[in-house]
């Protein structure tokens, strides 16, 4: 796990900072092209940096995201995660998740004695999630649907 993810919970953004989030992330949106790379200037230096399109999203996301006020977190996709870090992400309760990791439903690792679970496997446990509860939504609304339930 790297050193940035074991750091204090990221602020909420002032006023100021989720207003000037908004304004920056529309003109940053609006300037990205359609290649892989695009080139910033940085008013205080002298250089062009090239950076990759898609850490550019990356960065409109994190933007608009601030301008709604959340809390942003970066978590690489090979972290390897707490128990209670897994259970915080999916919101749920700790043993809850160790429930779904001892049913063989999340994958895990031990480190020592202690359970871990790569960021990447949580991501996907949580996919698949979705993509059941979407289902079962989708049916619940043809049903409704059948019946004349006005849905």
């Amino acid at each position: 796990m790297s050193a940035a993810h074991n750091e204090l919970p990221p602020l909420l953004p002032t006023r100021q900072d989720a207003e000037l989030a908004r304004t920056s992330s529309r003109l940053l949106a609006a300037c990205i092209g359609q290649g892989p790379t695009a080139r910033l200037r940085v008013i205080d230096g002298e250089d062009a940096i090239e950076v990759p399109v898609a850490a550019l999203r990356m960065l409109v996301d994190i933007l608009a995201n601030m301008a709604e006020g959340n809390a942003i977190s970066l978590v690489p996709i090979h972290a390897e995660l707490t128990t209670q870090q897994a259970a915080d992400f999916l919101g749920v309760s700790r043993p809850h998740l160790v429930g779904l990791v001892d049913k063989g439903q999340i994958p895990h690792h031990k480190v020592g004695t202690h359970r871990r679970i790569y960021f990447r496997d949580l991501m996907e446990y949580r996919k698949e999630r979705l993509g059941q509860s979407r289902a079962a939504l989708d049916a619940l609304a043809q049903q409704a649907q059948e019946l004349g339930m006005g849905y």
